[in-house]
């Protein structure tokens, strides 16, 4: 993180201007998108399999059934089949205390994970898959450039962020203006440089529950 805020420009000779330029490294800027996306439509910043930090979208379907959850676009991932597995079975036995308008057994759900800079699907996903299904069964959207950091158990224990001022530096390189964190990476926050924590709102969640209300704003 040492050289995290590099910047590069170029001045003109005739009027003086500073014009800052972007390159590839920098990465996107673009991939957490301003504004108010569509309900089930999720963005999360986490390691992948290979260990680099990656962006990943889900996009979330609600259907009339019998309680069918279905995963596309990770294929034969272990891993992440079972933390969105993980997630679904947590909502089965929490969605009371959630909100008594979600149903696991009149309704089917289908995930579509995307992995933006194809660097490998990650296996933190039970988070972000309660919040899109939450989001989708409530027709209500997450916050505009939220990227939601962190990952749960099957009993709800929340999981610390593994690198996070690597994971934040991400979160602002793809355009996100809001983090959603646990209160477990707190203590690791001191480690991350001033400037790059103050480029966010950051919004703390203890429980499963609160951060599906903080990121749909409920």
């Amino acid at each position: 993180m040492e050289f995290y805020d590099v910047n590069f420009s170029y001045i003109d000779n005739d009027s003086f201007e500073e014009t800052y330029v972007s390159v590839p490294e920098h990465g996107s800027g673009k991939l957490i998108p301003e504004g108010l996306s569509k309900p089930g439509h999720i963005y999360t910043v986490s390691q992948s399999k290979t260990g680099m930090v990656g962006v990943y979208r889900l996009e979330t379907q609600v259907l009339p059934g019998s309680g069918k959850f279905e995963r596309t676009g990770i294929g034969t991932d272990r891993d992440a089949k079972e933390a969105a597995n993980t997630a679904f079975n947590y909502l089965k036995a929490n969605s009371n205390e959630i909100s008594g308008k979600i149903s696991t057994t009149t309704k089917d759900y289908i995930i579509n994970y995307q992995d933006l800079q194809g660097i490998a699907m990650t296996k933190s996903l039970a988070l972000p898959t309660l919040i899109a299904i939450c989001s989708a069964a409530l027709n209500k959207p997450a916050l505009s450039s939220l990227a939601v950091l962190g990952e749960i158990s099957i009993s709800g224990t929340l999981i610390k962020v593994s690198e996070l001022a690597n994971v934040l530096q991400v979160c602002l390189d793809s355009g996100a203006k809001r983090v959603l964190l646990p209160i477990t990476a707190a203590p690791d926050l001191k480690a991350v440089p001033y400037e790059l924590m103050a480029a966010f709102s950051l919004m703390f969640y203890s429980t499963p529950q609160e951060a599906v209300f903080k990121a749909l704003c409920v």
